[in-house]
């Protein structure tokens, strides 16, 4: 990508995010676009989870990986500490990858 495409893309980053902050006062948001924004992050964030735990390349990952993933999101679901979660996850993981599951 050419060096002017890079810092045109980084300026206009930049002062996007910048407008926020500065249009603040000037600019109300209805309360329903308010929640939906909310949701819409959650909702992406999910998105990201799900196709990073269910795909590999551009097939199926196995049953290994999503169970683990099914696990921490019980353990967090529960407010569980993070390192738990992480630790059982990749632990359901590791013994159903260890049992022959893919």
């Amino acid at each position: 990508m050419p060096l002017l495409a890079i810092m045109a893309l980084a300026a206009g980053t930049y002062a996007f995010r910048l407008a926020g902050p500065l249009l603040r006062q000037r600019v109300r948001m209805p309360e329903g676009a308010q929640r939906l924004f909310a949701m819409a992050a959650a909702v992406l964030l999910i998105a990201l989870a799900a196709t990073s735990a269910l795909t590999q390349g551009h097939g199926f990952a196995g049953w290994a990986r999503p169970a683990g993933v099914g696990v921490a999101g019980l353990l967090a679901a529960r407010r569980a500490p993070f390192p738990v979660v992480v630790i059982a996850a990749a632990a359901t993981t590791a013994m159903l990858r260890l049992c022959g599951v893919p």
